[in-house]
């Protein structure tokens, strides 16, 4: 288990074989249940993390994938977080810096007022990185612009500022966390549903009654502290222990866009920095493609796959109209996919009209019970968000105080002694070497799954996933692990029969699994291809 890998399997073993009881079983297997659980374990508290899905199943795989600390924040004055996600950043720029890479991106300026109030508060985003800065910005001249972006409109162009900031993959990030956790003693199950807390007579918590999706089978795990992190179903868990538990998130679904690279042919990313509902709009290139979000739209109620909304892929075409001589049409979204984020309302939320105006902040809560929930906060924070929360939990269960080494703890798959500049290898890490050790004793597992097409990927990759990354279903590999659904849709659904014919041979299922698979994942796919038919 030292090695870092993945094994359902063994974590069950370990499961029914553990007599004694749990320090902290976290409920949420998205970016902070990850980061908590790799805090816990490497402080030496007995760690179990139980996710009802994949790993990152939800909001933590469906980000704009910057690692940032929030341009549009510092203009509305959140000074704090952008001060302490700025920190963050620079933190998981060395810690996993084969995920993690700097990006420069381009503000636009089409009036010297704006030049001047963006140029002022990009100093400030500077200085409030302090020794972990990206870089220093700059002014870039209109013929620059037009270089550098040769799509771009001209017409009052005045120039642009150009600034530094953080890129990753999210969902593969999510894994590396999870590889971490387990390297340090942790154990995590996805496929793993939380279906109550137990309790003592005292009505304080002493565990959760958990099933297993898989086998239906339940269990009664005992545990000194119950941490809940499940993001944008925090209210649930919350109302299990005490029914009369406010409503405390609204949840805001983000939609983004992927389209050919042809629509955005820079290696650059580029802010648009006034959009119709006043939020800035992001252009990223993404694995040799172009993202295009993020939108800011309130919603209800949470669920696990959030669908794009027309008026959400609307905005976001029209924006992207307003900035580029381009025109993309609904036909040429290669992909759309959608995340909710779990935004804290706060005390006076009959006076927010819109979810773009509620803070990104986090907030930590102690039920009379004794459950803690994590609530709010984002990617780039994680780290930080696990700190307080585990700092919480020793104080509450009365352990051993031990302090977190986080801030310089390597992340799984940082320390590889290959140096390949390849994007797509550099992602595994040192796991590129166990890669290539089963092509090398099968050539054919080298084979490309997907014939033309940037995005090349081997049989060899999917045997990996499944055996040592817990991907169980068609859609942890084409979703998290290669992200191909989240990049082009049409084609994830092409290659879902392989991916279903090598994952049913790795799991020794029969043929009903995989047409069962390959059915369920044509229909999810369904809303991830535009124009839907």
């Amino acid at each position: 288990m030292m090695k870092g890998f993945l094994n359902r399997d063994r974590f069950l073993n370990i499961l029914e074989n553990v007599e004694n009881v749990w320090d902290i079983v976290i409920i949420g297997g998205g970016a902070t249940g990850l980061g908590i659980a790799l805090d816990s374990a490497s402080r030496g508290y007995k760690t179990l993390l139980l996710e009802q899905s994949d790993f990152s199943k939800g909001t933590s795989s469906r980000s704009t994938k910057l690692v940032h600390g929030g341009i549009r924040y510092l203009a509305q004055g959140n000074i704090k977080l952008v001060y302490e996600a700025l920190q963050e950043r620079g933190l998981l720029l060395k810690n996993a810096p084969h995920l993690v890479k700097k990006k420069k991106f381009v503000i636009p300026i089409f009036s010297w007022r704006m030049a001047f109030l963006y140029w002022s508060g990009l100093k400030i985003y500077e200085w409030l990185a302090g020794t972990l800065s990206f870089g220093k910005s700059r002014f870039l001249s209109k013929n620059e612009i037009i270089h550098n972006f040769p799509g771009i409109k001209s017409n009052k162009l005045k120039g642009g500022i150009l600034y530094y900031d953080g890129q990753f993959d999210d969902a593969r990030l999510a894994i590396n966390l999870a590889q971490t956790c387990v390297k340090n003693g942790g154990v995590l199950l996805n496929y793993f549903q939380v279906k109550n807390l137990i309790k003592k007579e005292d009505n304080k918590i002493s565990g959760v009654i958990a099933c297993d999706i898989e086998t239906k089978k339940e269990y009664n795990i005992y545990s000194k502290i119950v941490i809940n992190a499940t993001g944008i179903f925090s209210d649930i868990i919350s109302k299990m222990d005490d029914s009369t538990w406010p409503t405390l998130i609204k949840p805001s679904q983000g939609t983004h866009i992927i389209l050919n690279k042809s629509f955005f042919s820079s290696s650059d990313a580029i802010v648009i920095p006034k959009t119709t509902d006043g939020r800035v709009l992001f252009c990223v290139p993404w694995y040799d493609h172009v993202l295009v979000g993020t939108t800011d739209t309130c919603l209800e109620k949470s669920v696990l796959e959030p669908k794009p909304l027309e008026e959400e892929i609307d905005f976001i075409l029209q924006n992207f109209k307003k900035y580029f001589i381009f025109n993309p049409k609904k036909s040429d979204i290669l992909s759309v996919f959608s995340g909710l984020r779990p935004l804290v309302l706060p005390k006076n939320s009959s006076s927010i009209t819109k979810t773009k105006d509620i803070s990104r902040s986090h907030k930590l809560m102690i039920s009379a019970s004794g459950l803690i929930s994590i609530i709010g906060g984002k990617w780039t924070t994680y780290r930080k968000m696990a700190e307080e929360t585990v700092n919480k939990a020793i104080e509450i269960g009365k352990f051993n105080k031990m302090p977190s080494i986080t801030k310089n703890l390597k992340i799984y798959g940082s320390y590889s002694s290959y140096e390949n500049k390849n994007f797509r290898w550099k992602k595994y890490g040192e796991d590129e070497y166990y890669i290539r050790k089963l092509i090398e004793e099968n050539p054919l597992l080298g084979e490309p799954l997907i014939s033309n097409c940037s995005y090349y990927s081997t049989k060899a990759e999917v045997i990996w996933m499944v055996r040592n990354e817990m991907a169980r279903t068609i859609e942890d590999v084409l979703a998290r692990r290669f992200r191909l659904l989240f990049l082009n849709a049409k084609k994830a659904v092409e290659i879902a029969p392989k991916i279903a014919k090598l994952m049913a041979k790795e799991l020794s299922r029969d043929e009903k699994w995989e047409k069962s698979q390959i059915t369920s994942f044509k229909e999810l796919a369904m809303q991830y291809h535009y124009p839907q038919t």
